[in-house]
């Protein structure tokens, strides 16, 4: 019983730490964004690839990584996905030195199928690593290493990634072919260091998994077995609604941060480095915010909280919008805080008293993250034609939409 116990405990030190390294990644992408744009000349809507590039990996990875764990078994999952993680990281150095935009692309887009089979594989196998009574405490615990990542990734990417040195049009335009080349280039360099240690310790992760045998806890199958269609599972309205609202949500909630460092340079002048500061500070209201609302849902109903949340969101960007300066910066740093109860309050009322329907269902509100991918590219455009401030008028209306989700989208009804 002491062995399993210590076998137990080993295992979910290592799988809490996959929570912290796929949540440090993802939020690097908001410094890829201003960072890739100056090294390899980009429009707004051509750095908003970067997100279509990673949540595309997921919306395409997502079934294939259910198939392997339930082929192949937890552990095996947990190794591919750290394996291609660290094979999209040591891309980023070939792209660098090549600098051309499509391999950083193509890079990210293998980090994100890694990632996929991580988060895949790592939610349920924590609940499976110990009593079934203290499954939620520990997804919890763990979940809280992903609040961590989020909070370290925007501090670490800004002092290690971006150079400080923003030159404007007319001082680009003033210096010769060699000395533009040169300046692109030592932009592009600076992601080589950081990606390739980010390898190495995924790498390790990874030969760890393979040398410490990690116990494979058996799943219980449940209800029925008969296969349901995926037509079957959508004749409930609010798992459709759901899938609309996660879509919606994901989109708002990638364009927020992915644009902020751009937002506070044009609104308030501030310096990359320190708008990357503002940005974990972001994030950090984003961890708080999953532990307030963990308590205020004791008080209030889940649904009524979601649509308070979303208004106040939906507000914050509507300030951000009509003023300028530091208000409006400020107004957008606050809106991951109220953001920060969506993903797992939506998903919670789209599977609810689905009975057989629940698994394909959960898959369903899954693979509606693919909102991510095209939310940022309507809003890179918009910047693009406008200004960014004017574009922050995407994910403004994606929280509306998940506003009448919490408002009527979420009752219970059968089609």
């Amino acid at each position: 019983m002491t062995n399993k116990i210590a076998s137990y405990t080993l295992s979910f030190v290592l799988v809490t730490s996959l929570f912290f390294l796929w949540a440090f990644v993802h939020n690097l992408e908001p410094i890829l964004i201003p960072h890739l744009k100056k090294a390899c000349q980009l429009t707004d809507m051509q750095s908003a690839l970067i997100d279509s590039a990673v949540y595309l990996g997921y919306f395409i990875m997502a079934i294939p990584a259910g198939i392997v764990m339930k082929k192949y078994g937890f552990r095996r999952g947990i190794i591919i996905g750290l394996v291609l993680y660290a094979i999209g990281a040591f891309l980023f150095i070939p792209a660098a030195n090549s600098r051309m935009y499509i391999f950083f692309l193509g890079a990210l887009f293998i980090i994100a199928s890694g990632c996929t089979f991580l988060e895949t594989v790592a939610n349920p196998y924590v609940t499976l690593l110990g009593k079934p009574e203290g499954a939620t405490t520990r997804l919890n615990l763990s979940q809280s290493f992903n609040g961590l990542g989020a909070f370290v990734a925007p501090i670490l990417g800004g002092q290690f990634i971006l150079s400080g040195i923003e030159l404007s049009q007319s001082e680009q335009s003033a210096m010769s072919v060699e000395q533009l080349n040169a300046y692109m280039q030592s932009e592009a360099n600076t992601v080589r260091i950081p990606y390739l240690i980010i390898g190495l310790v995924v790498l390790l992760v990874a030969i760890l998994f393979i040398f410490i045998r990690t116990p494979e806890p058996g799943v219980k199958e449940t209800g029925t077995q008969e296969k349901r269609s995926l037509l079957h599972a959508l004749r409930h309205a609010h798992l459709r609604n759901g899938v609309i609202a996660q879509f919606f949500y994901v989109g708002a909630q990638v364009c927020v941060t992915s644009f902020f460092i751009r937002f506070a340079k044009f609104s308030s002048n501030i310096p990359e480095k320190d708008a990357a500061f503002w940005l974990s500070m972001a994030m950090l209201g984003f961890m708080l915010g999953r532990f307030v609302g963990t308590l205020l849902t004791r008080y209030i109903a889940p649904n009524r909280l979601l649509f308070i949340y979303s208004l106040a969101a939906a507000g914050l960007l509507g300030v951000a919008m009509v003023t300028g300066s530091t208000i409006a910066v400020w107004a957008i740093i606050l809106v991951p805080f109220f953001e920060s109860i969506m993903f797992p309050t939506i998903f919670s009322l789209a599977i609810q008293d689905l009975k057989e329907d629940t698994e394909l269902g959960s898959s369903l509100v899954v693979m509606s993250i693919v909102g991510g991918a095209f939310a940022p590219l309507l809003m890179g455009w918009i910047s693009d034609q406008s200004t960014i401030k004017l574009a922050y008028i995407v994910p403004l209306l994606c929280l509306l939409v998940v506003a009448w989700y919490g408002a009527r989208g979420y009752k219970v009804q059968t089609a």
